[in-house]
């Protein structure tokens, strides 16, 4: 199996090219730099000699957040080190921008498309000692090109979801190929190790979800003094569609006993926000779509917030936070989305029966009386009631719990992090 995707591989990468050309005239793509994707006299390599290189693959923003902690800390505690950090998508690219532009010794660039050729050059020339894929970035051209070239790979934060293992376990023969080229999996959840135990596969240690790092310490040191925070509001984030007719019946039910109440809701996909916006006027609502940096209007309803970087603000004034893609049983068997950003900023987190996909987060929190499970717009308002008639927003609590298991998933991690480097350095 694993031959027959390496030559689809290669069968495909005309088809690919068109594909990332097509996507940069969407500006989905870096303009200037889409070809490093694609072409290995585009690789842009600059790296120092006599320098141990770790090379970091993050597919997404999310994924680079949890890496940026590990990083710094590699960084202060050794010697003669540099970074080459990947990453696919062109907001990941900004934020690595943004946050390496300090660093002397750390390079961001697009990871190649998995086609063997390409892979085995971009090792060549860059020459990593080490590899550490986040999440569940499993490339089988990229894995077995490092064991052929000898270089140490870990998948740190893994995350295996039921519906991916049913899948590997399909073709067991490949997957024990690729998956035991693998030095060592730090798991993001129990359930991962459970499956990768299962799968037979070596090297495996539960560390805990490197997004629970903490990296907001100061935050509510600087609380936004934007007048809107005056009044009241509650937030409903990754919700989906469906979720925001809930959103709406709860906001009119609150409504009735909170006369300035305004409900920010913070969809998947942003697109959908003129959608959004007609459900409100159907519900007789005032809405404002607000754009990043945009003023926020007065004698509003509903605020449908329409940029991905807008929502640490609201978590850090926020008393309660409701986390979507959890009241949909159509999507029970790939449902949840991450509550971990709006705990770290001090909110009670609200969820729905269905989130499959981070069960055991949300666990975690409800055992620490940070969530709790919901029925439906009945449940949610009433507890939303609760919490709204607080004079401000408590964080000191929440902030010590999700400090502590910040220090105490980092240290699970550097512990094995430093113990895989010491022994691919000897």
């Amino acid at each position: 199996m694993f031959y027959i995707y390496r030559t689809l591989t290669v069968l495909l990468y005309p088809i690919i090219i068109l594909v990332v050309i097509l996507r940069k005239f969407l500006n989905k793509e870096d303009r200037s730099r889409y070809k490093e994707k694609l072409f290995s006299d585009h690789f842009n390599v600059s790296r120092k000699i006599n320098t141990t290189l770790i090379w970091f693959h993050a597919a997404s923003v999310g994924e680079l957040k949890s890496i940026f902690p590990i990083i710094k800390i590699l960084n202060k505690n050794y010697e003669n080190l540099e970074f080459l950090v990947t990453t696919i998508t062109l907001s990941s690219s900004n934020l690595a921008k943004d946050e390496f532009k300090n660093f002397s010794n750390a390079h961001h660039r697009f990871l190649p498309v998995d086609v063997h050729f390409l892979i085995d050059k971009f090792l060549q020339e860059w020459k990593p000692k080490l590899i550490f894929l986040v999440d569940s970035e499993i490339w089988p051209n990229l894995i077995m090109s490092a064991k052929k070239n000898n270089v140490h790979l870990a998948l740190i934060n893994a995350r295996l979801t039921r519906k991916t293992f049913k899948r590997w376990k399909l073709v067991p023969k490949t997957t024990q190929l690729i998956f035991n080229s693998i030095n060592l999996f730090l798991c993001s959840n129990l359930e991962t190790k459970n499956f990768l135990d299962k799968l037979k596969i070596n090297n495996v240690v539960y560390t805990g979800n490197l997004k629970l790092i903490n990296q907001f310490q100061e935050s509510f040191n600087t609380r936004n003094s934007d007048s809107f925070f005056k009044n009241k509001f509650w937030l409903a984030v990754s919700t989906h569609r469906g979720e925001e007719e809930i959103c709406l019946n709860v906001h009119l039910k609150l409504k009735k006993k909170f006369k300035n109440l305004i409900t920010v809701l913070a969809p998947r996909h942003i697109t959908r926000a003129k959608e959004i916006e007609k459900l409100c006027k159907n519900h007789k609502l005032v809405s404002q779509i607000l754009s990043k940096n945009e003023k926020i209007l007065q004698n509003i309803d509903i605020i449908i917030v329409n940029s991905y970087g807008d929502l640490l603000r609201f978590y850090e004034n926020a008393q309660s936070v409701f986390v979507g893609k959890s009241l949909i049983e159509k999507k029970k068997n790939d449902s949840g989305q991450s509550p971990i950003e709006a705990a770290k900023l001090g909110c009670k987190i609200y969820y729905g029966p269905y989130v499959s996909n981070f069960k055991e987060i949300y666990e975690l929190l409800e055992n620490k009386d940070i969530a709790k499970e919901i029925t439906g717009e009945n449940d949610l308002s009433e507890n939303l009631v609760f919490d709204l008639e607080k004079d401000k927003k408590e964080i000191s609590k929440f902030s010590k719990i999700m400090n502590d298991l910040s220090t105490e998933t980092l240290n699970k991690n550097m512990k094995e992090i430093n113990k895989f480097i010491t022994n691919a350095v000897k």
